[in-house]
């Protein structure tokens, strides 16, 4: 598979497990290779440090809300859009950079991101079945999923 295709179903993977991570795991690419800003207000914010330093802090707030017991269900409509946004813009954002088609990036990185959210969910769930596992056992286990493909999409 091609470097650039990983990186956006990378991104819609991350989407579905932290919504934020995936937009911080795109802008931290675009810093590294030093892409140039476009004329959108979206290439501005993937593009500026300032814009890497929000996303980055809205990741890690992620992470610790995630484990609150009032974290909203990920599959309830507001979350659910959330991250099939996210996942579509963070892969629009690589596939921009990259010389790709930019719709397909989009369509990619949304459609993985919405089976990602589905798909961690109810494994996640599944595995909690287990009295022995707690909730944020798993939890963390995901993040470490979701911080590993990041930092591979991020290189």
């Amino acid at each position: 598979m091609q470097n650039h295709l990983k990186q956006i179903v990378s991104v819609g993977i991350i989407a579905g497990m932290r919504s934020m991570m995936a937009p911080a795991a795109a802008a931290t690419f675009l810093q590294r290779k030093r892409i140039m800003p476009g004329n959108t207000v979206l290439d501005k914010i993937f593009t500026s440090s300032t814009g890497l330093k929000v996303l980055n802090t809205l990741a890690a707030g992620e992470l610790v809300g995630d484990k609150l017991p009032t974290a909203p269900n990920r599959i309830a409509a507001p979350g659910l859009i959330g991250r099939i946004v996210t996942g579509g813009l963070a892969a629009a954002s690589i596939s921009k950079a990259n010389n790709k088609n930019v719709v397909a990036g989009v369509l990619i990185g949304a459609g993985v991101a919405a089976a990602s959210t589905y798909a961690f969910f109810y494994l996640r769930r599944y595995i909690s079945r287990n009295p022995k596992v707690k909730d944020y056992f798993t939890g963390a286990a995901e993040d470490a999923v979701a911080l590993g493909l990041s930092a591979l999409v991020a290189k």
